[in-house]
């Protein structure tokens, strides 16, 4: 059993004391753990919320996401916290009073704008709470004295399904599972035809038999709670009201594959979370539902650690989110070897996300056939889907697969879409002409994200936040990723911004194509797909931004800029007008 705090839970402990994490305290993590400290100093600099220079006090993320972003009609919502605390964005004010910055999508895309503050979520901004939460920073109120209601995330479920509609009894599956033995409980996952929900669709009990059949005296249980990607926020929920459900599924898989370990990796944008996660581990514990001799069975004792992640998209990729786990920075592995073979420290592991568990503790208890009656033959079961953007009714919803996309519009009361993304950026862009293709891994397949995009919106505009997205996050690990998104970035600019030129389209063509043939990883893989698909579905969009067949790749007068600094003049004559 692990009993030693987690390298991130150490360093995240020093961020909050110090507002930073100074050399000395690396160095002294770095003799507690008998690590290198580059080692330390990789893992501080990898993670997004670690920072080496000193934060404020009040230290305030926007989300940056399309859904839950700080863009609202027409407003620019960090700059005008910026003014109103007179601060820029990305510095520390000279007092430290505060820090405004940004940051990636922080699961909050039905709750319209969102920010953390001290790494405490508050949605539903606007400009009237902004201002009230400007005069408690200049009043420098402690955050635990600001409005509880401010804080309050409410989870909005407008459709219920197998797995929402009724809860389990806690211990349910287990007992069902002592009674007809590890064997016949994973043929019964097999049979169900459950695959992991997290998109890639692996089925869940050949994952956990070739996990059992390995050869090894130890292994391992992990939840994926990583979701990061935008426009997701479905584990939000099943954190919150199904944690049982959770927990039962991860004892059920160490039943099955052998394993006395489990760990959960969460998000730490769900921070908020951990409390409760936490009671209700002690709970099952005091119930004899996890620990020594789970219900009194004589050879089975597992647990579960939670370990709070610190802001990487990449770690919600299984062998990144392994690395992290070791203490490392989260860079995903070279595959083959595989997690369920060679996973957390080399040993045989099972890697699922939070439905997929849940979904295995529900089959457990009611069958496989009870499964296998919801859904399509390739698609058993059901998919809880996050839906943000235009619609008139986001929040979670729960369908059978085999649902159309134009059902999933009408539900959400989405008037009028001209695009939806399915599984969030790395997904699929699809326009109206597609909106009778069905949900489901023989289709199109999901982890859960359904973005709506209006006739108001912009789709340059979305895409330039999805390759900003991705270039941030890009681990930097293999050249094609690191480079190929930054190129994605900067040519959608440079057409947003009128430098764009019609070679511009097949140079968008051969840099996604390379993104997504030769990255490392999954993350790579999928960049550059709402990109590609924006060019076969809505060719219109880049062309009707183009000025000419050639025009100048950069800005000219914005490259004088330094110059009118150095001389101090700033009048027409120290401008440019490369457009005459």
């Amino acid at each position: 059993m692990e009993t030693r705090e987690h390298l991130l839970h150490r360093l995240q402990a020093i961020q909050r004391q110090f507002r930073h994490i100074p050399p000395q305290a690396m160095q002294q993590a770095a003799t507690d753990y008998q690590l290198p400290l580059s080692q330390v100093a990789a893992v501080v600099a990898f993670y997004s919320f670690f920072s080496t220079q000193p934060r404020g006090r009040f230290d305030i993320l926007f989300s940056n996401c399309t859904s839950c972003g700080y863009l609202v009609e027409g407003e620019n919502l960090l700059q005008i916290l910026c003014r109103q605390l007179q601060t820029v964005p990305g510095k520390t004010r000279a007092d430290d009073l505060v820090s405004i910055d940004e940051t990636s999508c922080i699961g909050m895309c039905d709750h319209g704008a969102s920010m953390l503050v001290n790494g405490i979520p508050i949605t539903g901004l606007n400009l009237e709470k902004l201002a009230r939460i400007a005069q408690r920073v200049t009043d420098a109120i402690p955050v635990q004295h600001w409005p509880v209601e401010w804080f309050a995330i409410v989870d909005t479920v407008h459709r219920r399904d197998l797995l929402l509609a009724k809860h389990p009894v806690p211990g349910s599956a287990l007992r069902q599972a002592f009674s007809q033995g590890a064997g016949e409980t994973l043929a019964i996952i097999r049979r169900s035809g459950l695959r992991g929900r997290g998109g890639a669709g692996f089925d869940t009990g050949k994952k956990w038999q070739l996990s059992r059949d390995t050869s090894g005296n130890t292994r391992y249980v992990v939840c994926n709670a990583d979701e990061g990607e935008p426009g997701t926020f479905k584990d939000r929920l099943l954190l919150h009201e199904y944690a049982e459900e959770l927990f039962e599924g991860m004892t059920l898989c160490a039943f099955i594959i052998g394993a006395t370990q489990g760990f959960i990796y969460l998000r730490g944008e769900y921070r908020y979370l951990l409390p409760q996660l936490q009671s209700a581990l002690k709970r099952r514990r005091s119930r004899g539902l996890l620990g020594a001799r789970i219900l009194k069975q004589r050879n089975f004792d597992f647990d579960i650690a939670i370990v709070v992640g610190a802001g990487a998209y990449i770690c919600g990729e299984e062998s990144a989110l392994i690395e992290s786990l070791e203490g490392k920075p989260g860079i995903p592995r070279i595959r083959p070897p595989f997690p369920v073979t060679h996973g957390y420290l080399g040993q045989p592991t099972v890697v699922n996300n939070v439905e997929t568990f849940i979904a295995a503790a529900h089959i457990t208890v009611h069958g496989a056939d009870w499964f296998k009656a919801a859904g399509t033959t390739a698609s058993a079961g059901t998919k809880i889907l996050s839906v943000s953007g235009d619609c008139g009714k986001p929040g979670i919803y729960e369908y059978p697969f085999g649902v159309t996309i134009r059902q999933v519009l009408d539900d959400c009361a989405a008037v009028a879409a001209q695009a939806v993304q399915i599984g969030g950026p790395s997904g699929a862009l699809l326009g109206p002409a597609a909106f009778d293709r069905t949900l489901a891994f023989d289709d199109v397949s999901t982890g859960g994200s359904v973005l709506v995009f209006g006739q108001q919106h912009d789709l340059l505009t979305i895409h330039r936040n999805f390759a900003r997205f991705f270039a941030h996050e890009s681990c930097g690990f293999c050249t094609p990723c690191r480079v190929g998104t930054q190129l994605l970035q900067n040519t959608l600019d440079n057409i947003a911004a009128g430098r764009g030129a019609t070679a511009d389209i097949e140079e968008l063509q051969q840099l996604g194509k390379i993104v997504q043939r030769q990255s490392h990883c999954g993350l790579g893989h999928t960049a550059a797909n709402h990109v590609l698909d924006s060019l076969r579905q809505f060719p219109q969009v880049f062309p009707n931004r183009m000025r000419s067949p050639f025009t100048a790749r950069f800005d000219l007068d914005q490259a004088l800029a330094s110059t009118r600094r150095i001389t101090r003049q700033n009048d027409a004559a120290a401008h440019l007008d490369q457009h005459k």
